[in-house]
């Protein structure tokens, strides 16, 4: 048909335009009146892209607040391509000097890609950072004063287009103090070991959130509108450890190690009254401060087990008392040696036969006495025991990594197994757990869980303090008191540990000397040194725990450990001020 009539025409062309209008007019009113909001958010969704805004990490601090681990300010330096792409080479040439995690050509290459963001250095700290802006104010100045003479199609531009993100560091400013217990934080922001780790989610508190304006792929626009969700800030922990008690048993146990040619060597320090450890101190250390390798992050203190040897005579000798078994007037006459299912046990050092007194087993450290002594109670009883003393079972710390150690399994344990365990050979521990088995001791035969977290603190600065587990009495307090006076006799005239004893003070302790299983080998051919004891013996304060892995020049737990523990436990008294009972120690007969 042909539209030859003007009239025919218009109304033709009129009615198209009717349609195409009613559909914008519909269109409008979807928009406008209907559900303006999707398409708004529609809309939103498609300039805009979350990032994670991360909350600030708590700090680690020691008992009266000395900073173990903090996260202080810095910065992540970015860039926008757009605007660095043609002067990348001179803006390059001013952060390379400055930023020793980058090179010049990766600068370059960062800031000529295409996008407009990109992250050129992480954890730059806030004075590195002025350093770079007053240069490049400088800069600027000059390239003004150039561009005065210049005509507008010669000018040159202005360094600009770098920005900058809260990105904060973790420091350590005690540097190896505690390293071991207090770990470290990756780049991410998150704990790699310690404590760091392990109470990770309390420290690292909510992230936060924030929608940028990003460009058609995705890239953040610096300085562009965004909205923000608030980050929640971790808690910080307070430590019960002591920084100063702590730094004096790091040095004294590396001085140790040094001196006897040890492989590595732990100190621990407990306060008797509540289980707070005041000290847990390691070497090696490393300085969380610098870059380190991950088999040095360990805490042997809970990570490392090993046959107690000797020390452990103390637990045995509590579980005998408090059955009735055995005490003070209990009179032995103790062989050379002593067969048990055809393999012969003796002492560590040679004698004939020996009229000792329970007193003197310990003093004497007799293998031989103890097994004949242990042979009274039914395995079953003496399993339970060690299971009440915490072995084989974790110590409540929940620190990452920590070993429970290792006990023969079931209570149908050989007469060879129950004789090697009672003198500390055949079950295996950590250093905490020792620790905590004679603190029971001390306490009068009440074991006290111990404690390394004493409060948590708030970003306001609230404490709340840090449940530990329940208490639990392991044997009476007579039993409790009976081993105590044996062990005062250790560190007395006679004993194979004078030198812990410690003027002015009563000391009770046990050494140990245990052999170790070499795993090139299989074989028994290392050694582990210890001593354990508390002070004041009458009216404990603390207990102290010294262990060395594998001394070479020398062996001997009263000799190598001893030392060591006299002049922590001393620290410990002076620094609490904790004075002599003045009451005398009491005269045991070690023969009869």
């Amino acid at each position: 048909m042909k539209l030859g009539r003007p009239a025919l025409r218009l109304r033709v062309t009129f009615g198209v335009m009717a349609f195409v209008l009613s559909l914008f007019a519909g269109r409008l009113v979807l928009l406008q009146g209907v559900d303006p909001d999707s398409y708004a958010l529609a809309a939103s969704r498609e300039n805009t892209k979350p990032f994670v805004l991360h909350a600030s990490r708590g700090a680690i601090l020691d008992r009266n607040g000395v900073p173990l681990s903090v996260s202080e300010d810095a910065v992540a330096i970015t860039a926008d391509p757009t605007q660095t792409n043609k002067i990348a080479t001179q803006l390059a040439a001013v952060l390379a000097p400055k930023l020793s995690s980058t090179t010049y050509a990766k600068l370059v290459e960062a800031m000529t890609r295409k996008g407009r963001y990109v992250i050129l250095a992480r954890q730059v700290s806030p004075q590195t950072w002025n350093q770079i802006t007053d240069e490049l104010k400088q800069r600027n100045t000059q390239i003004k004063e150039q561009n005065k003479d210049l005509a507008a199609d010669q000018k040159l531009p202005l360094l600009t287009g770098l920005y900058t993100e809260q990105d904060p560091i973790r420091s350590h400013p005690n540097g190896t103090i505690a390293a071991n217990v207090v770990g470290i934080v990756g780049a991410e922001g998150k704990g790699l070991a310690g404590l760091e780790y392990g109470l990770n989610d309390k420290l690292s508190g909510s992230d936060g959130k924030a929608m940028y304006e990003v460009d058609a792929k995705g890239n953040k626009i610096p300085n562009a509108d965004h909205t923000v969700e608030e980050p929640k800030p971790g808690v910080s922990a307070q430590l019960t450890l002591d920084a100063d008690l702590q730094w004096f048993a790091e040095k004294r146990i590396e001085q140790a190690v040094k001196q006897y040619k040890a492989t590595s060597g732990t100190v621990v320090t407990m306060d008797r009254t509540n289980g707070e450890i005041l000290a847990m101190a390691n070497y090696p250390t490393y300085d969380p401060n610098k870059p380190v390798q991950t088999s040095a992050l360990k805490n042997p203190a809970l990570e490392q087990v090993y046959e107690p040897g000797s020390v452990q005579k103390v637990v045995t000798m509590a579980a005998l008392a408090d059955a009735g078994l055995i005490s003070l007037d209990t009179k032995l006459k103790v062989p050379g040696s002593y067969t048990v299912q055809r393999r012969t046990i003796k002492d560590h050092f040679s004698h004939g036969t020996l009229n000792l007194t329970m007193a003197g087993v310990i003093a004497k450290s007799s293998n031989v006495g103890t097994i004949m002594a242990a042979q009274q109670m039914p395995v079953q009883d003496f399993v339970h025991y060690l299971k009440k003393f915490g072995f084989g079972e974790p110590t409540g710390l929940d620190f990452p990594g920590e070993s429970r150690g290792l006990m023969p399994p079931g209570d149908e344990w050989s007469e060879l197994t129950r004789s090697n365990v009672a003198f500390g050979q055949g079950l295996s521990a950590n250093a905490v757990q020792m620790t905590a088995a004679v603190n029971a001791v001390a306490n009068g035969g009440v074991y006290v869980p111990p404690k390394l977290v004493k409060d948590w603190v708030d970003a306001d600065g609230n404490s709340t303090p840090n449940q530990a587990g329940a208490s639990r009495r392991v044997v009476s307090e007579s039993a409790a008191k009976q081993v105590s006076t044996m062990m005062e006799s250790v560190t007395a005239k006679g004993g194979t540990a004078t030198q812990a004893a410690i003027s002015g003070y009563r000391v009770a302790g046990k050494t140990g000397t245990a052999q170790e299983v070499d795993s090139a080998c299989g074989c028994y051919r290392k050694w582990a040194t210890s001593f354990a004891g508390f002070a004041p013996a009458d009216n404990p304060r603390f207990v102290t725990y010294v262990v060395l892995q594998n001394p070479t020049n020398g062996r001997s737990g009263g000799g190598q450990g001893g030392p060591v523990f006299r002049d922590v436990m001393s620290y410990a008294l002076q620094k609490y001020a904790v004075p002599p009972t003045g009451a005398k120690q009491p005269v045991v007969p070690l023969t009869w």
